[in-house]
This record gives structure tokens, C-alpha cells and sequence, in this order.
């Protein structure tokens, strides 16, 4: 083991959280070593976020090619080659990481290739591809999670999966039994339906994705159950069997079900147990988070940590966001973590997207909260594409105007957060919104219709009878 070279900045992990961390740094002129022991762009990149949703694009094309007729236009037999969808899944992420990598190298960042542990507070030994040490006068821990693994029904990578494990797979099963309907669980179904394999999913609490709002989790299940999508909530899954060609779910009342694999997808495991974090003197919970302020630094200073390990938020672009306010900080550019407008994504179809405060969570919270909702089967775009189904609402306090949240299903409702994260973030009123010239026939007018309904001033949409005097 030779002794390495003292940085400025050290960042453990290349993912999402950890390369935009180190990509600040060297911006703000200091010397940086970014340590990744698998795949830079960590598991968004690599076997989360990009290849999943390349699938999801595959779906998509296909449903609209199965939809054609409703355009007028005549297609023969159509097929597809799920080998070569997972095919070209490769390349996307492989082209990807390609461009990643070159784009770390041009800030001048030294990568190190191999498990970082700490072995003293502003020491790191590193064991791998690179056996060496470095040492860091800032260090940014980024190392992420990975999936849970229950010891009632453990991974075998052949017939019960981890979303890992699953994205691999270049044969449809014709059933599948995916447990947890929540973010992960849900996608899978919507993708596996799309490609018409068989899907059930368990569900321990009464709705799934149980984080949204009811009005949203209502809509997915919905539309889930008219895909033929079965969902069974309340469900306690106390068992796997694999003895035969499938699979056979057990539950709680002696209840069974058969599928030819499974999906477990019920939470992830936090990665701060190996990387010597006593040694450095950090806190670590119980449930393995390591507790940050809100310029994302440990009890120890001058070494923060970001994404999944320090955060409620379990998404690429918090981690993204967090890495660039510890490399702010850390470079003596003061910077602060503020959670008041996260949006969140799911990739079903319909799609989803959701920012801020539910109506629920509004009152609760003591607001004097009205929702305004407009239908996607009002305006004139989603008539036009056929892309009727969904709605879009925004939480607004009645007596300030100011919004407090938004949730949106339906077409490209990934896209359409973005508006509401702005309003959002700049503490905005509905009348920002009415005020706002929305460009016409656009899916994005849904926003300003719905802002006017929340005025109780609709416009396209008949106003409510006025109560007798």
C-alpha cells in the first residue's frame, strides 16, 4: 500500500451526489480526488434511473404504435425483441458514463478506482483497481444505497429479484409477483404491463405509492387496474417459495399466488456500515443515515455528506443539489439545503409528479388550504394527442395566495413539475400563475387553469352554482 497525495477535496463515491460535488470543488479552484468502486455515475446511472427509464421509452414507442389506429394510421402485426431493447439500455448508459467520465477528466479531477475506507479522520485508504491512500482536507461522503434484501425472501438473482438484477433480464417472464408498491414496484408494473407480462402487486399498506397524496395513489390504481394490473394492498407477504418452475407467494392467512419470478422492492439499504466511519468520529444512526445541517456537514468538521445517507429525499437530483451545497461550502462559498421544493417523479404510465404540500398535509399543517383541479380532458393539446387521462391540482393558502404544492398525472407530467418547482422554490402566488401568459394549445395551460379554479374564477371550465340567497 503506497501513500497517496493530499487534496483540497476528497469525494467518496461517483454517483449522482458525489461527481457534481466534485465537479464544483475543482470549479471553485481547489484539487480534487473523486474514489468510486464500481461504475462512475453510481446507481442512477448504471442500474437505476436511466436504464429503467430507457425501457420505459421502449414501452412507450410501442404503445403508441398499438394506439395508431386511433390517428388513422394502419400498421401490420407489431412485434418486439425485448433482447435487443435491453441491448440498446446498454449502450444508452455505456455512451453515458463514456461522456461522464471524459467530462470529470476535463475538470482536472483525479479518479481512483476502488473501495474508499476511512482509516483516520482526513485519511482514506483505498483498495481495488488503485491501492494507495489519499488524504483530504474536505471530505464529501456520497456512497449511496443499495436494495434491501429481506431475510424472509432473500435475492436469488434467478427467481426473486432486485431491481438490479431485474434490468438484466433479456426474456420476459409471462407472470410476475412484485412486492411493494411503492416508487420501484410501481414502474416495473407499468413497464412489465406495457410488454403484457401478467403483473400482481403486494402491497402492505392499504394504497400504493401510500407517500403520495390519496387523490394521486387513487388515479395510478385506476389506471393500473385497466392495464389489467392487479393490486392487492393490505397484504402481508410472509414467504417466497421457489421449489418448481415458478414462484408461489405466501400471505398471511394462508392466502398463495403463483408467478414465473418475483420483484422485492421494499426499501434500500443505506452503504455507511464498511467505509470506517467510526474511525473519522461521524455519527451514524441506527438506520445507517448520518445526520447533516443544512450545509450538509457532519458533527465532524469539514467532512458532509449527501444523497441517500443524508436525506429523507432519496432521489438523484436531492443528491445532485446536496453535492453542490457541500462543495460550495467546503470550497468557503456559503450555501444552504433547502427541502421546501423537492419534486418527485414516478415513471409509470400515466406518469406522475408531485412538489410540496398535499391538501392534507396543507390543513394539517394549520394553512387555510383550497385545491384547484383541472382535468387533462379540457384542454385542447391533450384532445389533439389523445392524451386525455389525468389531471393536475395546486394547494394554495386562501388567505395569502401563495402555493403550497402541486401534484400533476398524466402526459409528461415529468416535465410539467418543472413549472411548479419554480413557483415553489420563489415562495410564488397563484397569481403569479393566472398572471402568466401559458403558450396556447399547450398541455402546460393546465396549470393556469387549474390556478383559476383555486380563485374560485374558472375559465375553461363551468363555474360552480352559486348557493341561493
Amino acid at each position: 500500500m503506497q501513500k497517496g497525495k493530499r487534496y483540497d477535496v476528497v469525494v467518496i463515491g461517483g454517483g449522482p451526489g458525489g461527481y457534481p460535488a466534485a465537479i464544483k470543488a475543482a470549479q471553485n479552484g481547489r484539487s480534487v480526488a473523486l474514489i468510486e468502486a464500481k461504475e462512475m455515475g453510481g446507481t442512477c446511472l448504471n442500474r437505476g434511473c436511466i436504464p429503467s427509464k430507457t425501457l420505459i421509452a421502449n414501452a412507450e414507442v410501442l404503445h403508441k404504435i398499438q394506439d395508431a389506429k386511433a390517428y388513422g394510421i394502419t400498421t401490420g402485426t407489431v412485434q418486439f425483441d425485448y433482447a435487443k431493447m435491453v441491448e440498446r439500455k446498454d449502450q444508452v448508459v455505456g455512451n453515458i458514463r463514456k461522456s461522464l467520465e471524459g467530462l470529470i477528466t476535463a475538470n482536472q479531477i483525479d479518479i481512483y478506482r476502488g473501495f474508499g475506507k476511512f482509516v483516520a479522520p482526513r485519511a482514506l485508504k483505498i483498495t481495488g483497481q488503485d491501492n494507495t491512500e489519499v488524504l483530504g482536507d474536505h471530505i464529501i461522503i456520497a456512497t449511496g444505497s443499495e436494495p434491501r434484501n429481506m431475510s424472509a425472501f432473500p435475492f436469488d438473482y434467478k427467481k426473486i429479484h432486485d431491481s438490479t438484477s431485474l434490468l438484466e433480464l433479456k426474456e420476459l417472464p409471462k407472470s410476475i409477483a412484485i412486492i411493494g408498491g411503492g416508487v420501484i414496484g410501481c414502474e416495473f408494473a407499468s413497464l412489465y404491463a406495457a410488454f403484457g407480462v401478467e403483473v400482481t402487486i403486494f402491497e402492505m399498506l392499504p394504497r400504493i405509492i401510500p407517500m403520495e397524496a390519496e387523490s394521486v395513489s387513487i388515479a395510478l390504481a385506476k389506471a393500473f387496474q385497466k392495464k389489467g394490473i392487479k393490486i392487492v394492498t393490505s397484504a402481508a407477504v410472509e414467504g417466497i417459495d421457489t421449489k418448481g418452475s415458478g414462484i408461489t407467494v405466501k400471505l398471511g392467512g394462508g392466502a398463495t399466488h403463483k408467478a414465473d419470478i418475483a420483484l422485492v422492492s421494499v426499501g434500500r439499504k443505506l452503504n455507511t456500515n464498511e467505509v470506517g466511519l467510526d474511525k473519522a468520529g461521524v455519527l451514524v444512526q441506527e438506520n445507517g443515515m448520518i445526520p447533516v445541517d443544512d450545509k450538509m456537514e457532519t458533527n465532524v468538521p469539514g467532512i458532509y455528506a449527501v444523497g441517500d445517507i443524508s436525506s429523507k429525499w432519496w432521489l438523484a437530483h436531492v443528491a445532485t443539489h446536496q453535492g453542490l451545497v457541500a462543495a460550495s461550502n467546503a470550497t468557503g462559498h456559503p450555501m444552504h439545503m433547502n427541502y421546501n421544493a423537492i419534486p418527485s417523479v414516478i415513471f409509470t404510465e400515466p406518469e406522475i409528479a408531485t412538489i410540496g404540500m398535499s391538501l392534507d398535509q396543507a390543513l394539517a399543517k394549520g394553512y387555510t388550504a383550497t385545491l384547484g383541479a383541472f382535468p387533462f380532458q379540457a384542454l385542447g393539446k391533450a384532445q389533439a394527442s389523445l392524451q386525455t387521462d389525468g389531471f393536475a391540482q395546486i394547494v394554495l393558502d386562501k388567505r395569502t395566495g401563495q402555493v403550497l404544492g402541486a401534484q400533476v398525472v398524466g402526459h409528461e407530467a415529468s416535465s410539467l413539475i418543472a413549472e411548479m418547482a419554480i413557483v415553489i422554490a420563489n415562495e410564488l402566488t397563484v397569481e403569479c400563475i393566472t398572471e402568466t401568459i401559458h403558450a396556447h394549445p399547450t398541455i402546460a395551460e393546465v396549470w393556469m387553469e387549474a390556478a383559476f379554479i383555486g380563485q374560485e374564477a374558472p375559465l375553461h371550465w363551468p363555474p360552480k352554482k352559486m348557493a341561493k340567497k
